[in-house]
């Protein structure tokens, strides 16, 4: 496996003692897991953020193995994390596509759809300019994975987002979390906290 990608990382989680391991959302290869070596080190930690945008490279000898990456930052979230709102939307959105993707299966509308929520919640003057994107982005995630759902992003004021968002929750919940570990859900609630906090 050799692999060159504009790629978001979604998932950084400590290897040893300066290793991690990083999953990577890729356009043309889907969720990609790779072993960053000095990846917490000084050099790559600001690096290693998930919502990070990268070039990422893969290598591994077998399909079986897991491939050794090299990464390279191309816009950073970082800034956007010193604020709860923004930082909490970016820790549900990459938790969420780390938790429920298969590896290696290609989902080209889902990369450009967290791509661009996550390009909204950095660059937006205020939540109202990014919640509709987000639960979007949970709507369309539904439908790739099979669950159906609404074919567009919810419209309107603070409220109707709020509303599609507390609609589309059990689903998440239910048909895409089930087996997953708690914490991924109780980001989502802690996301729906702060914004029912501006509605």
């Amino acid at each position: 496996m050799h692999v060159r990608a504009p790629a978001i990382l979604v998932a950084a989680r400590q290897h040893g003692e300066t290793a991690v391991v990083a999953r990577f959302l890729t356009d043309e290869f889907g969720l990609v897991a790779g072993y960053v070596a000095g990846g917490r080190g000084r050099n790559l930690r600001p690096v290693m953020i998930p919502g990070n945008a990268v070039e990422v490279q893969l290598s591994a000898k077998s399909d079986s193995q897991l491939p050794f990456a090299k990464v390279e930052l191309t816009e950073s979230r970082g800034p956007w994390l010193a604020e709860p709102l923004p930082a909490a939307a970016i820790g549900w959105l990459t938790a969420l596509t780390a938790a429920v993707l298969p590896e290696r299966q290609p989902y080209p509308p889902l990369y450009e759809a967290l791509g661009g929520a996550l390009t909204a919640i950095c660059h937006a003057p205020s939540a109202r300019g990014w919640a509709g994107a987000l639960v979007g982005y949970e709507i369309l995630l539904m439908r790739e994975m099979g669950y159906g759902g609404a074919d567009q992003r919810p419209e309107g004021n603070m409220e109707q987002v709020l509303e599609a968002m507390d609609a589309i929750g059990p689903s998440l919940d239910h048909y895409l979390l089930a087996d997953r570990a708690g914490g991924v859900m109780a980001a989502r609630q802690r996301l729906r906290e702060l914004l029912g906090r501006m509605a």
